[in-house]
């Protein structure tokens, strides 16, 4: 009994054993017709670069295979040289099977046995016909300019031409809004058409396929990088709103109403005619806190002489905020709407507490974050 036992053990070490070490391993093989003797390539893709990974002989019946190991969905180039390649999305345990011809290779082949492959492969064909189509416009347009009637026919192309262009952006968007989890969805965001033009600039998609595939996939590497491009463009399009905003309103510091901690709703541009620090916080930050006692000092210094501070506190719960207010003798202006001033923060860029924007006697924004000897001249030299 005890022998048997035994055996069983051995025999479970030795299954899982076996397994673990293939559980990640992957196959990429196939047949290529035109191409019996040359040499295939296998090349790994990260963000910014790309590293050899394997190379083998087609042989003379144009097969070829490669065999590797992944933790999550990698996507390689299969490459006959480098104007003949193709993309492919591999993850653990796929047995990738792909068949073309040398001569148009990179156009035209088929993929099976992995769905990241495949959709890389969909989202690829659709672009190349959309270019096709693009530049069959562009052609017919150079090609006709110069004619009688050139004048008149031209705005139908170039309503083609837009309605090419948006049937594309509206494809690859639909992909990735219905494919958030999906890698593949990194290759669509990262399309672009010839003019070098992104073809997704739908924040929301954006948003939305960063954060599922952060989730997901958190150690990718390609994650990584949408992930961070993301949030440059959320803060890229903020400061877009702001730079509307002042071109709107003729003044560089938009107007913010938030109520300070007896419940009265306080502008901003009531304090016109001062030299405002406005100065984003939060009772719970322990930068904040510390930056506190600083402020005390040049309130203490600049008030008579025409300083005023407007605090906006990005806190959520307010007997924490009046709490801090009352335990650090904070005398300005401070407001707050106890969910985050989510507007506020957005309206004026404010990548994280503690942070703040000088404002002149006008309203106009003259200094960004400014702290210690700097802050203190920079004030000095607008109250002179």
């Amino acid at each position: 009994m005890t022998n048997r036992i035994l055996f069983l053990l051995i025999a479970a070490v030795v299954i899982f054993g076996s397994c673990s070490k293939s559980d990640n391993q992957f196959t990429i093989s196939g047949v290529i017709t035109h191409a019996a003797g040359d040499t295939i390539y296998l090349e790994e893709v990260h963000t910014a670069t790309v590293k050899p990974a394997d190379k083998v002989k087609i042989n003379k019946d144009g097969e070829f295979k490669f065999k590797g190991t992944v933790s999550l969905p990698t996507f390689y180039l299969l490459k006959l040289n480098n104007s003949k390649f193709i993309t492919l999305l591999v993850d653990s345990t796929d047995n990738v099977v792909v068949k073309a011809d040398a001569a148009n290779f990179h156009r035209e082949y088929n993929v099976s046995g992995s769905i990241g492959s495949q959709q890389v492969r969909m989202l690829d064909r659709h672009l190349r016909k959309t270019q096709l189509k693009l530049d069959s416009l562009e052609s017919l347009n150079k090609l006709y300019d110069g004619n009688p009637d050139y004048d008149d026919v031209r705005p139908k192309w170039v309503e083609q031409y837009d309605s090419i262009v948006q049937e594309q952006i509206d494809f690859s968007t639909n992909f990735v809004r219905e494919n958030p989890f999906s890698m593949a969805s990194v290759w669509a965001l990262y399309q672009k058409f010839y003019n070098n033009q992104y073809i997704i600039h739908d924040l929301q998609v954006m948003k939305t396929a960063a954060s599922a595939l952060n989730a997901v996939y958190p150690n990718s590497e390609q994650v990584k990088a949408l992930y961070n491009n993301t949030l440059q463009f959320i803060r890229e399009q903020q400061a877009q709103r702001m730079q509307q905003w002042i071109e709107e309103q003729g003044t560089n510091s938009p107007e913010l109403v938030l109520p300070d901690q007896n419940g009265k709703e306080i502008a901003l541009s009531s304090l016109k005619g001062k030299v405002v620090l406005l100065q984003f916080w939060a009772a719970v930050d322990r930068g904040s806190r510390i930056q506190n006692p600083v402020l005390v000092e040049l309130y203490e210094k600049y008030k008579r002489k025409g300083f005023e501070i407007y605090q906006v506190s990005v806190d959520d719960n307010r007997a924490e905020w009046v709490d801090a207010i009352d335990k650090d003798q904070l005398k300005w202006t401070n407001v707050g709407d106890m969910k985050g001033s989510v507007i506020a923060t957005q309206v004026f860029n404010v990548p994280g507490v503690p942070f703040n924007y000088l404002l002149d006697q006008e309203g106009a924004v003259v200094a960004r974050n400014l702290q210690g000897p700097a802050l203190d001249k920079a004030i000095g030299s607008l109250l002179k």
